[in-house]
């Protein structure tokens, strides 16, 4: 029974390969799966690189470098930027001395067109008022009442008693402007026996200057608007 039941199954086997063979024998041997004319598809990977694609690719890229270096000095000719000008430099001087707050003042207008910057200042100088010649004091009223008599008896005129202050007792001699005619004073006094001596007096007194920061172009042209002063370099602020 089973013998018969595997040679039943082995025919039938033998009957669906044969059918299977008879009916798919045109799939087999290449029959296409599309329309008769229509080609087939391929995968852009199955596509073989066409050889003149692959040359004309480092000629192209030879020819855009070409360009861009001919089109290079152009362009860089045209994005440089124009050369700033020079700028320009400044003279900082300092002015003066003024003898007054209106002639600083005066000279502020003048400038005040010319200047880049300017600035007021005042500064304290000592200044010579003239040369006194005198006797120092002999210690009491009495001892300079006696040298006034001395020097009265020696034909010395022009003399006074200082009677107040740190110089008391002292006997003037003169007080000169010229330091020539203060030492001749003190010449004649010292020839008729007597020790004389000479000093210069001094005073505090205000000076007005006038600092201004002037391009180098024109910071001569200010000796035309301020006249009677001098001027010197100063720090630029």
């Amino acid at each position: 029974m089973f013998l018969r039941l595997l040679f039943v199954l082995l025919i039938a086997l033998n009957i669906a390969v044969g059918a299977w063979l008879l009916l798919g024998q045109d799939d087999v041997h290449g029959r296409s799966a599309a329309d008769p004319g229509v080609p087939a598809l391929k995968l852009l990977s199955e596509r073989p690189t066409p050889p003149a694609t692959v040359a004309s690719a480092p000629v192209a890229a030879a020819s855009a470098v070409a360009a861009a270096s001919s089109a290079s000095p152009a362009s860089s000719m045209a994005a440089a930027p124009s050369s700033p000008s020079r700028q320009a430099s400044y003279t900082c001087m300092a002015l003066g001395p003024f003898a007054t707050p209106i002639d600083l003042r005066n000279a502020r207008t003048a400038l005040s067109n010319q200047a880049a910057r300017m600035r007021s200042r005042q500064e304290q100088t000592t200044q010579t008022t003239g040369w006194w010649v005198y006797l120092p004091g002999g210690g009491g009223r009495d001892k300079s009442l006696e040298l006034a008599r001395r020097l009265t008896a020696a034909n010395v005129g022009e003399y006074f008693i200082v009677g107040t202050g740190d110089q008391s007792n002292t006997i003037s001699l003169g007080l000169f402007k010229d330091p020539a005619n203060a030492r001749r004073r003190r010449d004649q006094v010292v020839s008729a026996g007597f020790p004389a001596q000479m000093s210069e007096r001094t005073e505090a007194v205000p000076e007005y200057w006038l600092d201004v920061v002037m391009a180098d172009s024109g910071h001569q042209d200010w000796r035309n608007r301020v006249r009677g002063v001098g001027s010197h370099s100063t720090g630029c602020f």
